[in-house]
């Protein structure tokens, strides 16, 4: 249950296995090669899933040009129209609020069996994004949410199997083709992640709750201690607890920006209840209820433990 209602969520028993002959994309293009758009450009030169892996360079004047002499990239699109008309996948992994204009560039361009797809963590504003940026195209729009990351941000940051063993949340629109939902789940498989298939109101109330909340509240908590006169002494004496904590504060502000208003709705309504716990517990303090407050831990210490195991396991 989440927040009330139930969730229809298809998971695939099976994937179909990647088979460059008879599913053969020739080219990848990359919007936004930062830690997962270029962890996606690692693994297919790796495993030679495309005959050409091409980076689109940022306008900010970054340039992917040490990319393409390590090996990331084969090279850096210098005619973008003609790269979006000869790509067979086309990535884009920008913060979601650039979305939008890119699709709007890549519209005019898109021939009919290339298959587009994001990275984003909200997917409602993204597919509805697409329907509107890609008009009667919109079908070969399918969203991702690879379930991997890390706190740092950028090209170097890039890991060849981050999405080894990894949930990938796809959100396929309802007139997307068969053929162009196995593409995209045959990229994912061969990237080494493990596919569901959910909505995009699904995939928006499930993450708020389990991954922007958790953002929010680490950013809350450093901007604390930024906002203590006695900064520098709480810093010095912050141990593990705070740093392990703390750790997600370290990432892009860009992307949580985005991530924040693009699901501001799911996020207000899991900070109501946030709130809610924190009255409950400051209750407990100030009422010095012993009983009470063991039990809140250990409810909270029990579906940690609980949570960790199934993941080992």
């Amino acid at each position: 249950m989440v927040h009330g209602k139930s969730l229809q969520i298809n998971q695939h028993d099976t994937i179909p296995a990647f088979n460059k002959d008879k599913n053969p994309m020739k080219n990848i293009l990359i919007f936004g090669v930062g830690l997962i758009g270029g962890s996606i450009a690692l693994k297919s030169k790796h495993i030679k899933l495309f005959k050409q892996v091409v980076g689109v360079e940022r306008k900010d004047g970054t340039t992917l040009s040490p990319f393409v002499k390590s090996g990331m990239l084969d090279h850096i699109s210098i005619n973008l129209e003609n790269d979006i008309a000869n790509a067979d996948l086309i990535v884009v992994a920008t913060p979601v609020a650039k979305i939008y204009g890119i699709l709007k560039n890549i519209y005019p361009h898109l021939k009919t069996n290339t298959v587009i797809t994001d990275v984003g963590s909200t997917k409602s504003n993204v597919m509805n994004d697409a329907k509107s940026a890609l008009n009667e195209k919109s079908s070969q729009f399918i969203g991702s949410h690879p379930i991997a990351g890390s706190e740092k941000h950028g090209p170097s940051a890039a890991i060849q199997d981050l999405f080894e063993g990894m949930n990938i949340i796809v959100t396929p629109p309802t007139d997307s083709t068969d053929f162009m939902k196995e593409k995209i789940n045959q990229f994912w498989s061969a990237m080494g992640g493990e596919i569901t298939v959910m909505t995009p109101q699904e995939h928006d109330k499930i993450f708020s709750t389990v991954s922007h909340l958790p953002h929010i509240l680490a950013f809350s908590l450093v901007n604390l201690i930024n906002n203590n006169k006695k900064k520098e002494i709480l810093l010095n004496f912050a141990a593990s607890g705070f740093r392990d904590f703390s750790r997600i504060a370290a990432s892009s502000p860009e992307v949580w920006r985005d991530i924040s208003i693009a699901n501001k709705n799911a996020i207000l309504n899991d900070l109501k209840l946030y709130q809610n716990e924190l009255t409950k517990i400051t209750d407990l303090i100030n009422n010095e209820d012993q009983e009470g407050l063991k039990n809140y831990f250990a409810n909270a210490s029990s579906t940690r433990q609980s949570w960790v195991g199934k993941k080992i396991e």
